[in-house]
């Protein structure tokens, strides 16, 4: 059975945020995650999560100026002394919050740095992340996310960019975040792409394509998605990371009727 989580920055944005994981538990979630905890005390995230018997799967590492347009900052040869220093913020809320896994977003491309410097910085940084959360039992997860629409110039925008930054790095700490939405926007073949890959990827994330919305807005068809995730054993958590076309609830109406077909 596939173990499935809501996204709290997306899913449930109808009430203030410490209020969504009561959402969540009400709709029948064990398991929740969102992209960053830091602006809260970790010691109230934590009484939400033990209050309402949820279990958080994944955050991502602090990701620069996020308001001011930053996506990350593991590409940028001027940010490694930051980077080093949020590994160490993300371990700190990774113990508190008994997360066994974070997300490191690569960055945008500065136009004024050429890809060899970009990727010789991503890589040591990559390294360096892997190996200090290896030390708290942490694994690190690197996100190919789509160029063409959502994050133009970012700097790991396909599967096999990921997987040569995977391959790169010396480590057993890192898997992939498969996001459905972003790599069907980039090339396709969602379920080969997986079950080919399969020992690579260690969370998965979706949303329909096109527009970001829930299961049954666009294109894919979820429950042979669903079902095929099943069929391979995936056994990480496949996260609802998507953008409700009107209310939160409403959008969940693939909840009961997709899962319990698996």
């Amino acid at each position: 059975m596939l173990k499935f989580a809501a996204n709290l920055t997306m899913l449930f944005n109808e009430v203030p945020f410490l209020e969504r994981f009561e959402m969540a538990s009400k709709h029948g979630f064990k398991y929740v995650e969102y992209l960053f905890p830091y602006e809260w005390p970790a010691d109230e995230l934590a009484k939400k999560l033990s209050e309402f018997n949820l279990q958080q799967v994944l955050f991502n590492l602090p990701a620069g100026n996020w308001d001011d347009g930053e996506r990350g900052i593991a590409c940028l040869p001027d940010r490694k002394a930051e980077f080093q220093e949020s590994v160490s913020f993300a371990i700190e809320y990774a113990n508190a919050l008994q997360v066994s896994q974070v997300n490191c977003l690569a960055g945008i491309r500065p136009n004024e740095r050429n890809d060899e410097e970009l990727w010789d910085t991503l890589i040591d940084n990559i390294s360096y992340a892997a190996a200090r959360l290896q030390d708290h039992n942490i694994s690190l997860m690197i996100e190919p996310i789509n160029s063409k629409i959502d994050m133009p110039g970012f700097f790991i925008d396909t599967f096999e960019k990921a997987q040569t930054l995977l391959n790169s790095v010396i480590s057993t700490n890192i898997k992939i975040q498969f996001d459905i939405y972003h790599m069907q926007i980039m090339q396709g073949n969602i379920l080969r792409t997986i079950s080919s890959n399969l020992k690579d990827i260690g969370h998965i994330q979706f949303a329909d394509c096109p527009g970001r919305h829930e299961p049954g807005s666009g294109e894919l068809n979820f429950e042979n998605i669903f079902q095929a995730l099943d069929t391979m054993e995936f056994q990480g958590f496949v996260s609802a990371e998507y953008i409700p076309k009107q209310d939160s609830s409403s959008s969940l109406h693939w909840l009961p009727t997709l899962v319990t077909n698996i």
